[in-house]
């Protein structure tokens, strides 16, 4: 009796062990790369997989989209600035066959395919282009990156340069030129002002020389305005076409 009872445990759990490699339970996200004797036959899942027991292999892999940090890179720029550039890589994997199959470790291929597209895109542009147009060299980046990476089931869906780190005297370099282009646009704005001034100031004097009426209204109105002051001395002044006939009667005399 006790051999029997062993023998049937040891069947029991020959039984829960077959079908524990035998079963697997894949999520949504999830699928099974299956390799019979070693060769290559489906990608199943989600839900329940069977294998054969000692024949099958399944190699699982996640369809979500990977955030892939590339380090910083040493990147001498097209107008010899050294800078350091890192990035972010959004992926993922679009046909598990292919993945597994076609490259070793995806991951990391992605990584150092990333790396070496970013030293060589950058190294090709002028600084002031990866400053002035990111969005340009993030689009070049991404095409190039996807196009490499296709053959191994992988899509590229984004790539963002996330931060460009310039040397001290460059910096101060352009501190001082962002400086000196406030200050031109400041004497520009200054100059516009002073020739709309002096415009109004040419047609209001061409308008009084047409109209001497409108320098007596002047006149008086300057007058009202010195008077609302609570000043205790007021200068009139006085046109010259008033005091003339006074004038030319004590030359007479």
């Amino acid at each position: 009796m006790e051999t029997v009872s062993v023998f049937f445990v040891v069947v029991v759990l020959f039984g829960i062990i077959i079908l524990s490699n035998a079963i697997r339970v894949l999520r949504e996200y999830e699928r099974g790369v299956i390799f019979r004797l070693g060769r290559l036959i489906a990608a199943k899942g989600p839900g329940i997989i069977f294998l054969i027991p000692l024949v099958d292999r399944m190699v699982k892999v996640s369809l979500r989209t990977v955030v892939l940090d590339v380090p910083p890179q040493d990147i001498i720029t097209k107008d010899n600035v050294s800078i350091k550039v890192n990035a972010v890589l959004y992926f993922r994997v679009v046909q598990p066959e292919k993945a597994i199959v076609e490259v070793e470790n995806f991951l990391f291929a992605t990584s150092q395919l990333s790396q070496t597209t970013l030293r060589s895109i950058l190294g090709q542009s002028e600084l002031d282009e990866l400053l002035a147009q990111r969005d340009k060299i993030n689009r070049m980046l991404q095409q190039i990156i996807d196009e490499h990476t296709e053959p191994w089931g992988i899509k590229v869906s984004n790539v963002e340069v996330k931060q460009i780190d310039l040397p001290i005297e460059m910096q101060r370099a352009m501190a001082k030129q962002a400086e000196a282009e406030r200050e031109r646009r400041a004497k520009v704005v200054h100059a516009e002002g002073e020739f709309q001034a002096s415009q109004k100031l040419s047609d209001a004097a061409r308008i009084i020389s047409e109209t001497p009426i409108a320098l007596q209204l002047r006149y008086l109105q300057t007058l009202t305005e010195i008077g609302a002051d609570k000043n205790s001395t007021i200068i009139f002044p006085l046109p010259m076409d008033i005091i003339e006939p006074f004038l030319e009667r004590a030359r007479k005399k």
